[in-house]
């Protein structure tokens, strides 16, 4: 079974089991809400299921309780590792959107069939997406993810077809 982050536990919080998640996922209220079930990530063997007893927003992170653990004591050693969801847990995402697990990694191409190099990952510091190329022998290439630049994403051949506009290069 694969699994992809959602968040990451930095803390734990008070003496009653709550711990501090900082969200890496766009949907914070179906991933954090009563009743879902999360994996914690494991080095040994398979993650650790648990389920969502609460949550709630509290300064830029989630506060999560789980069931079953309900002392400080019980998810001390959760900190500073990962919080999954397994794959079939994923929903289906509208047409032209992607996970970042589908496009880290696919080659980049021009419009005119010249290779710039792979997608290393993703940045979201404001209004769209920025992917960042790894190329070989040269400085990182930032990619705004808008439509006069990503002009096609071919999934099931690993490409990203892309124009770039004056002073992208």
């Amino acid at each position: 079974m694969k699994f992809y982050n959602v968040g990451k536990i930095v803390n734990t919080h008070g003496i009653r089991g709550e711990v501090r998640v900082i969200p890496t996922t766009d949907f914070v209220d179906e991933r954090f809400a009563k009743d879902a079930k999360l994996y914690l990530a494991n080095q040994q063997g398979e993650p650790l299921e648990l389920t969502i007893e609460s949550s709630r927003p509290h300064k830029g992170s989630i506060l999560v309780k789980f069931v079953g653990y309900d002392n400080i004591n019980d998810v001390e050693n959760f900190r500073n590792r990962e919080l999954r969801v397994s794959e079939e847990d994923q929903q289906p995402l509208e047409e032209g959107s992607y996970y970042y697990h589908q496009i880290i990694g696919l080659t980049v191409k021009t419009i005119d069939g010249r290779e710039l190099g792979k997608i290393k990952e993703i940045l979201s510091p404001g209004a769209n997406d920025v992917w960042v190329v790894q190329r070989p022998h040269q400085a990182d290439l930032l990619l705004p993810k808008i439509d006069d630049v990503v002009k096609k994403v071919d999934l099931d051949n690993g490409v990203v077809e892309v124009e770039l506009l004056e002073g992208l290069e």
